[in-house]
């Protein structure tokens, strides 16, 4: 074997190997990178259920919490009020119309439901006489599904009034052909998850990826006088390499909601 074969011999080896240590480099970049996302996916979705039950907390009892045992056990055995808001339009002088609001609190419902779940409300779009519904409770429906149908008035041709967003009925008015039903009134409820309802929340306060601990601050701060309830929730320890305490992008912060200084629960990866 002449000089010149195992030089090529050599070269098509190291060839080789370069091609290989290239593919394995770009593979663990894309692998990182997709592990990345997957992870702070996984996060956001605990830091969207903390900030619900953080919201239901303070409704529910006039505060945020910082107490992890707290917050867990009122996810799964509280109980807060069912509250409806209704509207009772009437013309008034000069044609302008009068609205009255009116808060009703219909019962209880489980405080995992009130995180996790939206709840979505059809209501008469002006005074007529009901017609029919075109759903029954249990079904699920989606959007530009015909809902009921009624009339403005009794000579008037059956107008039909779709759903706007998806989710299960979990309501109908009792109405029956022929009664009357007023602007505003509601007419069906229906729900859809708003959350993933698959988060472990006996471990909501345990980071996917780094197994830590979620930073958690809550406080009162003064606006014009008036003592206001704050809350802070954050990633200690990102795996992300660029999203550090100290960038000046918020975005790029390490994932968490809220702030100890302002009046927020907004979240930056939003």
């Amino acid at each position: 074997m002449n000089l010149t074969k195992i030089v090529g011999y050599v070269l098509f080896v190291v060839a080789l190997a370069m091609a290989y240590y290239l593919y394995s480099s770009i593979a663990s970049t894309i692998e990182f990178t997709e592990n990345i996302k997957k992870t702070e996916k996984q996060i956001t979705e605990k830091l969207a259920v903390i900030r619900e039950a953080e919201k239901a907390f303070l409704e529910q009892y006039g505060r945020y919490t910082s107490n992890w045992d707290s917050l867990i056990n009122f996810i799964e055995n509280g109980r807060v009020p069912i509250v409806q808001r209704r509207e009772e339009i009437k013309p008034a002088a000069y044609g302008v119309d009068c609205v009255k609001v009116y808060i009703d609190t219909l019962g209880f419902m489980s405080a995992r439901d009130k995180i996790f779940k939206k709840t979505f409300s059809v209501n008469a779009p002006a005074n007529g006489e009901f017609v029919e519904f075109h759903v029954k409770v249990g079904d699920f429906v989606v959007k530009g599904k015909k809902a009921y149908t009624f009339k403005r008035n009794s000579s008037d041709k059956p107008e039909d009034v779709s759903f706007l967003d998806k989710g299960t009925v979990s309501s109908l008015a009792n109405l029956k052909r022929g009664d009357k039903i007023t602007q505003g009134q509601n007419l069906i409820t229906f729900w859809d998850y708003q959350l993933n309802p698959n988060v472990d929340i006996k471990n909501l306060h345990i980071v996917p990826g780094s197994g830590k601990t979620f930073d958690i601050y809550t406080g009162k701060i003064d606006r014009n006088g008036l003592k206001v309830w704050v809350i802070e929730v954050k990633d200690p320890a990102p795996i992300n390499p660029d999203r550090k305490e100290t960038n000046e992008a918020k975005n790029r912060r390490p994932l968490g909601f809220g702030s100890r200084t302002d009046v927020t629960t907004s979240g930056n990866w939003e």
